[in-house]
């Protein structure tokens, strides 16, 4: 999976959106004690940043040592490269002991991963019986009715072909994702349980975000540039149509949470 992202690192760490701190304060709010994050597939650290304003300590790690490079260094984040996957003895010496660490998240990343020996990893490593897992994506942008009618097609026809099958469980809203753990308190199930992130972008800004996606790379490596000048120009026509430079432009979040037994 990392390999998708590697090409454009940078622009991956300017691109993506962060996230609602109304996210984390859910998040927060179903873990007992705030001591340590295990934030998995962390990227360039976007919520790796939000969790260490939360909890004691923070360990971020992922596979690609191009995007942790571009992550924000703070005092209480320990970033960490790791392997695909790791045996139960490297998982203590990395990330920690069994029953150690009160929340695990993974922001738009738990789509690529091996799912069956991931939870088994992260049922050993979290809390008994109060650990939490939170697993979170976005979809595609919202801007407004014309840039929307412009990105319709170019999302669902232009860009399709060159998603990896797994996109699928984002398109999904993690709905179809296999996740077995308990509900938290206060929920009788484990969601998916909507958010949305606001920013403000120009265009420059959104033609970054566009060309930060793994379809727009594998796209590219088969010569095919799906931002094209004349898909630009639409984008653009739809863009100005307001008169306004920069726009509001939400995604939906979608959030699955659990806890694990007492297994």
């Amino acid at each position: 999976m990392a390999d998708l992202f590697i090409k454009q690192a940078e622009q991956y760490a300017e691109g993506r959106p962060s996230y609602p701190p109304e996210l984390f304060e859910f998040i927060a709010s179903k873990t007992p004690s705030h001591d340590l994050a295990w934030d998995v597939g962390a990227g360039s650290g976007q919520a790796a940043q939000s969790l260490s304003g939360i909890y004691k300590n923070v360990i971020a790690t992922d596979t690609s040592p191009k995007q942790l490079a571009f992550a924000p260094r703070l005092p209480n984040i320990r970033y960490q490269l790791t392997p695909p996957t790791m045996s139960i003895a490297e998982l203590e010496s990395s990330i920690g002991p069994q029953s150690s660490i009160d929340v695990v998240t993974i922001a738009q990343a738990i789509h690529w991963f091996d799912l069956p020996n991931f939870y088994q990893q992260a049922k050993w490593v979290l809390k008994k019986p109060h650990g939490v897992i939170a697993a979170w994506c976005y979809t595609v942008p919202e801007v407004n009715e014309s840039v929307d009618a412009v990105f319709q097609p170019y999302y669902n026809i232009a860009v399709e072909p060159y998603w990896d099958p797994a996109r699928k469980l984002v398109d999904n809203k993690y709905e179809t994702i296999d996740f077995p753990f308990e509900p938290v308190d206060g929920a009788d199930h484990t969601g998916p349980f909507p958010f949305v992130t606001e920013r403000l972008m120009d265009l420059d800004s959104y033609f970054t975000y566009l060309r930060s996606w793994s379809a727009y790379q594998t796209a590219k490596e088969k010569g095919v540039e799906l931002l094209s000048n004349a898909v630009i120009e639409e984008f653009k026509r739809a863009w100005t149509e307001d008169g306004q430079d920069k726009k509001v432009v939400k995604h939906p979040i979608y959030l699955r949470i659990g806890r694990v037994g007492n297994e």
